[in-house]
């Protein structure tokens, strides 16, 4: 079977296709950067962490079960207490299945991972309903070290990925698309979408805004991840193919890079049908949008699972995160299948389950 036929296409099809053919068979690096800011603390508003007290711990927590298969910083894998596990399985999955080789960048995390990772010394963003979410000079700051990081990456490799962990991402993605002019609605971790809620906070962060200056918008409103995945795109596009591996984050990360500068004809954004399937978003559309680059959506196939933590993505639970979909892709790419993928899958959530109880 041909694995494009597991691939929604969209954006542009002639670059899409380019992409595609350009990097089969290549040389991936898969690069996870975590972050945190403090808007994930607002009651409601992710689903990330099993309670409020646990989300600081979702990014290590993310990055460590990458590394070794189990968490150090915490005593269980990232999961519901009914059983719906961190995206982060769907991403060691494909990794693994490919021999992608995978590193971590802490990017303003609260919490460091106990493994070797890239540190930049930023700081965590801010709760955006309450106050700036940084300061100009530490924008500039996770744009330049984005900028050295991305460079340094994209030299080694033909083709960089980038993901994400940061808990409440969403509503501070959603706050820099409006703040940079993109009429967006996003997606959320949980399938009851707390819009209303999300939309006070973005509106009121806004109203503090008084600058249309791409660098105050991502000051007042962003968190540190997307300033600093913005710079690694930018330079990492000159000397490599760069898959942004996710949705809305990403999405917000492309709108903030379409002002920095970027290679358009090396840049392409990977997410699960989840995120393109969800009512509640307009995901292709601002893409578009934002710039003229191909964009793809793959079905990890989870709705056909024997297990209902698996089965829950395609009701709408978690949808991406951890650089799931962009993974997938990958692999897809490298391996030319996608055929096992959901029987790995559930190897791989039996071992954590059994972990977990």
């Amino acid at each position: 079977m041909n694995f494009l036929d597991d691939l929604e296409i969209f954006g542009n099809i002639s670059k899409a296709e380019n992409f595609l053919d350009s990097c089969k068979t290549d040389s991936f690096l898969f690069s996870l950067v975590m972050s945190y800011t403090q808007t994930c603390e607002i009651p409601g508003i992710t689903f990330a962490g099993a309670d409020s007290s646990m989300i600081q711990f979702t990014p290590p927590a993310d990055a460590e079960y990458l590394h070794y298969g189990y968490c150090k910083t915490i005593d269980k894998i990232p999961m519901t207490p009914d059983g719906i596990p961190t995206p982060g399985l769907l991403t060691k999955t494909a990794l693994e299945s490919a021999s992608i080789p995978h590193l971590v960048v802490n990017a303003g995390s609260k919490i460091s991972p106990q493994l070797p990772f890239i540190e930049t010394g930023l700081s965590l963003g801010k709760n955006i309903s309450l106050e700036p979410a940084m300061s100009n000079s530490e924008v500039i700051h996770a744009v330049d070290y984005g900028r050295i990081v991305g460079h340094s990456l994209a030299s080694m490799v033909n083709c960089l990925v980038i993901g994400e962990t940061i808990p409440g991402g969403t509503t501070t993605a959603l706050a820099v698309l409006k703040g940079l002019g993109f009429d967006a609605k996003v997606s959320s971790s949980i399938p009851n979408n707390p819009i209303s809620l999300k939309n006070r906070i973005v509106s009121s962060a806004l109203n503090r805004l008084n600058s249309d200056n791409p660098y105050d918008v991502i000051a007042y409103v962003g968190d540190p991840m997307i300033a600093f995945v913005a710079g690694m795109l930018s330079s990492a596009s000159e000397v490599s193919k760069v898959l942004l591996a996710g949705g809305t984050q990403m999405a917000a990360v492309l709108s903030f890079a379409s002002k920095l500068g970027f290679n358009a004809n090396n840049t392409a954004i990977g997410t699960t049908s989840y995120i393109t399937q969800d009512k509640n978003t307009n995901f292709r559309t601002i893409i578009s949008d934002i710039a003229d680059i191909p964009a793809f959506a793959v079905d990890p196939g989870l709705k056909n699972s024997k297990f209902s933590g698996l089965q829950a993505y395609s009701n709408g639970f978690a949808k991406e995160g951890v650089g799931a979909g962009g993974s997938i892709i990958a692999s897809m790419l490298k391996t030319g299948n996608i055929s096992n993928f959901l029987g790995l899958c559930e190897k791989e959530y039996r071992r954590l389950y059994s972990l977990n109880n």
